[in-house]
């Protein structure tokens, strides 16, 4: 009976200790590992990069890397990699490396991209920025100006639809009323 009781807390011991580890991560972390000596341009949202990165789990195994391909070409903003290595890649500049640890929300979350990467699993990224191409005013205003006028076109075109409809049902209704008067008069 005591060996039962030592086992159970022994097991539920371990089962904290397997959650604390796994949770432990609730934070993107980033750590330069090399800074060019000139770094007078610092990456912003809509800015596009091209990285060389080294994706791993946690105890090491390696999930992906670019490094025996072209390097990947990122534009911030478009979501175009996973939470965390873009939130990781805004501030930094051409010539960088970084090592970053992404948590499981910034990263593939609970369902994991498997058979890769499991579920709930933080990540560790090792990225040397290639190049740095800020995006130019034109690009600003199209990625912020042109989704606000594109949210204030939807109201109007609907409102606009909305009375097409309303005066087409109205104009219908008099029709038929017409045609009743036309009738009520030949008797």
């Amino acid at each position: 009976m005591k060996t039962g009781a030592i086992l159970l807390v022994l097991a539920a011991f371990t089962c904290v200790l397997a959650q604390d580890e796994q949770n432990a991560i609730e934070e993107l972390l980033v750590e330069t590992l090399v800074k060019p000596e000139t770094c007078s341009v610092l990456s912003e949202m809509g800015d596009t990069l091209q990285i060389h990165y080294t994706g791993k789990l946690m105890d090491g195994k390696v999930i992906d890397s670019s490094l025996s391909r072209e390097p990947l070409v990122v534009e911030l903003g478009k979501r175009t990699v996973i939470p965390g290595l873009e939130q990781s890649l805004v501030g930094v500049c051409e010539g960088q490396k970084i090592k970053t640890t992404i948590p499981p929300h910034l990263a593939y979350g609970k369902k994991g991209y498997l058979p890769t990467i499991p579920g709930d699993a933080a990540l560790e990224f090792e990225v040397e920025v290639i190049s740095l191409i800020q995006q130019t005013p034109w690009q600003k205003m199209v990625n912020d100006v042109f989704p606000l006028v594109c949210l204030g076109l939807v109201p109007t075109l609907l409102g606009m639809v909305g009375l097409y409809l309303y005066k087409k049902a109205n104009d219908q209704k008099s029709g038929k009323k017409k045609a009743k008067d036309k009738k009520s008069k030949k008797k």
